[in-house]
Parts: structure tokens; C-alpha cells; sequence
């Protein structure tokens, strides 16, 4: 390990009582998408306290600039949490009912921070320019990234690589997880609703049959990922809720399904959306009922550059060690990080949280996911040593 690294890496260990302290609050006033008012206060807070100066963006929003240069390099983390009620009775649980960091994001946040701090202290030595970035929504559509880039976060000066990390329960604490392709999927929100005429469930006849309609709807629908889709690139279509009638003699007006579809293909998942449309009209026409159907857009794929990401992977082996860095096996999932890595080089790696004595523990998203604070200092000292390589050594 060069000197730089040992720095950076002693630095960030000797904050790890700190950094906790900073995830805990985080963790115990948690606050949905676009309302992390409290949130944004604290970090910028914590910001102040070591003379690091910023910018609010987008209300909630928080952007600083750390050394000088024309080379610009930014690191980012979201700082929103989910709608779901705390289950892991610790000391400092979710003090918001119904609210909870369940992804993460109060570690990303405090990770940030924590890098932030190490940059300040050797900023002389920086011979270009660090962007730290804590974004607001990234759980809701449109996702605070489309913000942000919209109100110019990636200009002034105009960034030229940008870099992300997330919690990973499924690898040990100390590992990182990293891969230079698409790595996530696009996502998109599906809503039907389809309309008929209801009728007693003795005369069919009389009127339409919603819920068989929205049956075969379900199953014509697969064919979009058995007949429509390469079989050796990724995709999927779930239809994950329908809802309609209320007895059991009456057929009802009218049947209302949710799902998701997932691509990592621009141009397929264009042609895909016309073809659900297709599919549901033709469907809905069998049965003489009327299909509506909205698509809602959600986040691009989102794509690891190769160039970016054997960086991370230098930067990873040289903090940590060869055989602590892991070839991470892309997910369905999809991040608004995306919308950055459409515009400049970007690379977005998974930080291992599980204790070494727990071979199973919650996933992502779970009322139950207490991820080891250990990884706190690894995913600090991570994202420093990222933007230190990149300025000192990547054209």
C-alpha cells in the first residue's frame, strides 16, 4: 500500500467513533423523499464544523467543492429514507414511525462525510477538484439525480467522473463488490385499468368478466420476457397486484393491476412499452371490455464505464487487498445514479456490510437490516482514496 493510501485509510479509522455517532442521528431521524429538511441541516452542519463550505440544491440538497483544479471528480450519496416501520428494537431506531434508513442511506450519508473530512485535511495535496454531492429522492420518481442535473450539479466546474457506493448485506464487512457493465436495470411503473360492465355472477352474459380479462392479461404478458427478449440479456415484467369485486355473486365494473418492467436495453425497453400497450389492448378487446394503461418511467439502466471501474478496482486492492475485492453480479434493482453515469464516466460499487459471524442476514429494504457500522471507516476511506486516484492519476 503507497503512503497515500495508509493515510487515508488511518485517517478514516481514527474518525470510526465519530462516524458513528453521525450515522446513528442520521438513523433515528430519518425522513422520506424531497423532505429531508432536518437531514440537509445536520450534514451541512457537520460541513461547517470542519470549514468545508456548500451550496443547497434543490431545497434538500447539498453540494461542496474541496481543493482547486480543473480536473473535477464527484462523489455522491443519497440521503432519503423509506416508508417502512423499524423492527430492530435497537437504542437508536427510527424515532419516525413508519419511517426507516432500511437502504442505507444514513450510511452513505456519514460514509460521505467521512470522506469529505479526509479530503479537507489533505487538500493541499489535491491537484484538481473533489464535488461532494448528498442528493435528496433518490427512492421516489423523478429521482433527486434528475434534479439536480437539471439545476446544473455536474457543472461550475463541469465534472468528469463521478462515483457512488451502496450497502451490500449479501458480502462480508471489508469487501467490496464492483463490475464494469450494466449493473442495474431500468424501471418502470405499470398501471392498468380495465373497464366493463358488472353483473351478477349466475349471468355472465349479461355483462363482461374483468377478472378473467385481467387473468389472461397476467399471462399473455409473460411473453414479453419468454418470446420478445434476447434470452441471454436481462428483463422482466411482474404484475405484483390486482384488485377488483368485493362479493362473491357479482362480477365487478372494473379490475385494477400494478407492476413493474425491468430492461437494460434502452432501445428493447422503447419497443417494449408499445408492445404492453398491444398486448393489453388485444387482450381487454377478447373479452369486449375497455384496457387503460399508463407507463410510468422510471430510472435508465444504470452502467458501470470500464475505464472508472478498474480504477475503483486499483483503489479497492491497494486500500483493502486483492481478495477483498468481489465481482459484483448484476440485479434487477435500479438507481437514479444512472442518470449521472448517462452523462460522464461513472462507477458504482457495493460496500459489504454483513458481520463475519452472520451467514444470513435481512436484505435491502427489510424492517429488520442493521448493517455492521464497521464498514463505516472501509466505505469512507473508499470513496477518498476513489477521488485522490482519479485526480493524481487518471487522464
Amino acid at each position: 500500500m503507497n503512503e497515500i493510501y495508509k493515510k487515508i485509510l488511518a485517517q478514516s479509522k481514527s474518525m470510526f467513533d465519530e462516524l458513528i455517532q453521525i450515522r446513528r442521528h442520521i438513523h433515528q431521524n430519518p425522513e422520506l423523499s424531497f423532505k429531508e429538511f432536518l437531514t440537509a441541516e445536520f450534514i451541512r452542519d457537520n460541513l461547517r464544523k470542519v470549514g468545508i463550505e456548500y451550496k443547497t440544491i434543490a431545497e434538500t440538497g447539498t453540494v461542496a467543492l474541496i481543493g482547486k483544479g480543473e480536473k473535477c471528480v464527484a462523489l455522491r450519496a443519497d440521503i432519503d429514507a423509506l416508508p417502512i416501520n423499524e423492527e430492530t428494537n435497537l437504542e437508536y431506531a427510527s424515532k419516525n414511525k413508519g419511517v426507516m434508513h432500511a437502504c442505507g442511506h444514513d450510511m452513505h450519508s456519514t460514509m460521505l462525510l467521512g470522506a469529505a473530512r479526509i479530503l479537507k485535511g489533505m487538500e493541499s495535496e489535491l491537484t484538481g477538484t473533489v464535488k461532494i454531492i448528498f442528493q435528496p429522492g433518490e427512492e421516489k420518481l423523478p429521482g433527486g439525480a434528475s434534479n439536480l442535473i437539471e439545476e446544473g450539479v455536474l457543472e461550475n466546474p463541469k465534472v468528469t467522473a463521478m462515483f457512488a457506493q451502496h450497502i451490500f448485506p449479501e458480502e462480508e464487512t471489508g469487501t467490496i463488490s464492483v463490475n464494469s457493465c450494466y449493473i442495474m436495470a431500468s424501471a418502470d411503473e405499470l398501471y392498468w385499468t380495465l373497464k366493463g360492465k358488472g353483473t351478477h355472477a349466475a349471468q355472465p352474459h349479461l355483462g363482461n368478466d374483468c377478472i378473467m380479462a385481467a387473468s389472461q392479461l397476467v399471462i399473455n404478458l409473460q411473453s414479453i420476457v419468454t418470446k420478445y427478449k434476447n434470452p441471454i440479456k436481462p428483463g422482466l415484467l411482474s404484475v405484483t397486484s390486482i384488485q377488483g369485486g368485493s362479493a362473491t355473486n357479482a362480477f365487478p365494473d372494473e379490475v385494477k393491476l400494478m407492476g413493474t418492467f425491468r430492461a437494460n436495453d434502452e432501445e428493447w425497453r422503447s419497443k417494449m412499452h408499445d408492445e404492453i400497450r398491444r398486448i393489453t389492448n388485444e387482450t381487454c378487446s377478447l373479452f369486449g371490455i375497455k384496457g387503460e394503461l399508463e407507463i410510468v418511467k422510471g430510472y435508465p439502466a444504470l452502467y458501470n464505464n470500464p475505464e472508472t471501474t478498474e480504477m475503483v478496482n486499483q483503489t479497492a486492492k491497494e486500500l483493502l487487498g486483492q481478495d477483498s475485492v468481489k465481482v459484483f453480479e448484476p440485479k434487477l434493482w435500479a438507481e437514479d445514479f444512472a442518470y449521472y453515469a448517462q452523462k460522464i464516466p461513472s462507477t458504482f460499487w457495493f460496500l459489504g456490510i454483513r458481520p463475519k459471524d452472520i451467514k444470513d442476514m435481512p436484505p435491502l429494504h427489510n424492517s429488520k437490516l442493521i448493517p455492521d457500522e464497521k464498514a463505516l471507516t472501509i466505505g469512507a476511506a473508499m470513496l477518498a482514496g476513489t477521488a485522490v486516484n482519479y485526480i493524481n492519476n487518471f487522464n
